[in-house]
């Protein structure tokens, strides 16, 4: 006879999903993110492929992001792979330029594209009588004539429909085509201007089809992970995830946060203890670590949500404990002080003489090591900052 508690027919019960503290997702991100410990044995094309990505808004936060996760980390290493065309900038992820590997722009793009499809929505009404086929072709034809600029590619599209508004017409072309920002910009210390062509005729080779989501998923996982499906699809800007993580579910382990969130992990990624000690670390503005959960707490305490920012502002932030504690700016002296540097340090909140101790020497890590040209250096803490 069934009993009252477990109607006839229904699924065995299983024991429930163990709960991840955040203190526990914490360390697991950082570990997977090479912030628990500077990796020794990653290049850095094997380290862009793991992270599946940096942020390339500006130029130098690649640079940056990598000096914190790679020990003996060399800007003209990452310089080199840009001038190679082993590594490219290109819009990805929620609408971003990202620093890709090759392989990874030309599979990644794709799975994105629906993203960058709805993204022209916004842009319809600047886009009247537009046939964005003959647009992305014209553009297409354009840029690998010649990389252009912005600009340039809104003067090539206006004669065609004069109607449009400018700008729209170009951003259309950006979501309508896998554009690459070609060297010198992103160069180490010789940027150039912003000038676009397309990744397959950067690369020479065409672009994969796009992929199923799955694969990605256990590439997110193995980076930001433990994750929920809405942390991977704010990471990505993607939506209906749920199905790849469904497929997948019976290769991978499941959790619970101490909201309730489920989390999905796999087997056999690293977990630390969570009273793993955590050092201080000075990331970039627009750093993936801030960016891809839909819940941030992992990294950023409740009281700091949103002083990162300032308009579309992203400062550079600093870890101590392994959580945001502050932002900071490093300023290269010109003129009569050419040579010198000051890197600032802003804490949201009081930092203990360890702490201060710490971030003093994460800070001369930086200024001493082949990020900084400053032959002296000064290291000076702000007040504590409202933002």
């Amino acid at each position: 006879m069934p009993s009252a508690s477990k109607p006839a027919g229904a699924p065995p019960r299983t024991a429930a999903a163990p709960v991840l503290g955040t203190r526990a997702l914490n360390r697991a991100t950082l570990e997977r993110q090479l912030l628990l410990r500077r990796s020794t044995a990653l290049s850095v094309e094997d380290a862009v492929t793991h992270l599946l990505g940096l942020q390339a808004q500006n130029v130098k936060p690649p640079y940056y992001a990598l000096a914190a996760r790679l020990e003996g980390f060399d800007p003209e290493d990452l310089s080199g792979l840009l001038a190679a065309r082993d590594l490219v900038r290109i819009v990805t992820m929620r609408s971003t330029i990202h620093l890709h590997t090759a392989d990874d722009a030309l599979t990644l793009r794709p799975l994105v594209q629906g993203a960058r499809d709805r993204e022209l929505h916004a842009f319809r009404n600047g886009l009247t009588g537009v046939d964005l086929k003959e647009l992305a072709s014209l553009a297409r034809a354009a840029v690998e004539e010649e990389p252009r600029t912005m600009k340039q590619l809104r003067e090539v599209l206006l004669p065609r429909w004069p109607d449009a508004d400018p700008q729209s017409l170009a951003v259309a072309a950006r979501c309508s085509l896998p554009l690459v920002q070609v060297t010198p910009r992103g160069l180490w210390r010789r940027s150039g201007q912003v000038a676009l062509t397309t990744a397959e005729h950067w690369l020479g080779r065409p672009s994969e089809p796009a992929p199923a989501p799955d694969a990605t998923v256990l590439r997110y996982l193995a980076a930001f992970g433990p994750a929920s499906v809405k942390d991977m699809q704010t990471w990505a800007g993607l939506t209906r995830l749920r199905e790849a993580f469904e497929r997948l579910r019976p290769q991978l382990r499941t959790f619970r946060d101490e909201s309730g969130v489920e989390l999905f992990d796999l087997p056999d990624a690293p977990r630390p203890d969570a009273d793993t000690p955590a050092p201080a670390r000075f990331l970039p503005e627009y750093d993936n670590l801030l960016l891809s959960h839909a819940d941030r707490s992992r990294v950023v305490p409740a009281e700091y949500k949103g002083r990162t920012w300032k308009g579309n502002f992203s400062y550079s932030v600093f870890l101590v404990d392994g959580f945001l504690a502050g932002v900071w700016r490093v300023e290269e002296g010109t003129g009569e002080a050419k040579g010198s540097a000051v890197l600032t340090v802003e804490p949201f909140g009081t930092l203990n003489k360890a702490q201060r101790r710490e971030l003093t020497e994460e800070a001369e890590r930086l200024l001493r090591g082949p990020l900084s040209e400053a032959d002296t250096y000064d290291i000076r803490f702000g007040t504590v900052i409202e933002r």
